[in-house]
């Protein structure tokens, strides 16, 4: 079982605003890539595109999965949610007037995801026992953390093989910020994950990144083969370590 997921020359917008530039990247089976940048600098835009959400204006997205490649250009959103790809949005956008359970199910309309749903609650259950404990709560009335495990879990029900995260620190402390990246770099090894993160918190990301891509003005500007390159990186030790020559 093999999946791999490439962007070329990617360009996107809104109107007359152009959000993404020429992007290129890929994410390979098992790995964990950091799309690192800023707000406004067109990380979510590429995440919507990938998902079938934002329409490119011109450029491939190649799913390879078991060596059958697919064209995610133009595929609608449900179809691509039924190839294996998850997103855990930012801001989580759950049901917040549905319980916890009913947030969960949503999460398994995937046909093959269907029938493993006793499976997957008990295993969302295990990974995050609060969301047991409160599965009767309203996804509205639990706290910011909470609802971050939940939008997690949601996406998790899908039975997905790439998971797409966007933003998981935004609205969090610095410790919830901590155990949603741990919690994330956990469930890739358990579930044998390839993940996309995009997220501007540069120290929480690399904890269980491979590898990433530094994205300014809608461009990739630097791609770094580990984390060592990103770290050494004269605009990431700028603009996200405070350091300089």
């Amino acid at each position: 079982m093999s999946i791999k997921l490439t962007v070329r020359d990617l360009h996107a917008g809104y109107g007359a605003v152009r959000a993404l530039m020429g992007v290129s990247l890929n994410l390979n089976q098992g790995e964990t890539v950091a799309l690192l940048g800023t707000n406004g600098n067109g990380k979510s835009t590429l995440l919507k595109c990938l998902m079938g959400m934002v329409k490119p204006t011109h450029g491939e997205i190649a799913l390879e999965v078991d060596g059958c490649v697919h064209n995610l250009v133009g595929m609608p959103t449900q179809e691509i949610v039924g190839l294996g790809i998850a997103m855990v949005p930012e801001g989580r956008r759950l049901f917040g007037r549905m319980s916890v359970e009913e947030n969960l199910l949503l999460g398994a309309f995937r046909p093959l995801a269907r029938p493993c749903i006793a499976r997957s609650l008990e295993f969302c259950f295990e990974t995050f026992p609060v969301l047991k404990d409160r599965r009767h709560q309203l996804a509205e009335t639990m706290s910011g953390g909470q609802q971050q495990m939940l939008a997690i879990a949601r996406a998790l029900m899908g039975e997905p093989r790439i998971l797409l995260v966007d933003e998981p620190s935004v609205g969090l402390s610095p410790l919830l910020v901590s155990q949603a990246i741990q919690s994330i770099g956990a469930l890739k090894e358990s579930r044998e994950l390839s993940v996309l993160m995009a997220e501007q918190n540069f120290q929480q990301a690399v904890r269980i990144a491979d590898r990433g891509y530094l994205i300014v003005h809608g461009q990739i500007v630097f791609e770094g083969r580990d984390v060592a390159e990103l770290t050494q990186n004269d605009l990431i030790r700028a603009r996200y370590l405070g350091l300089s020559e």
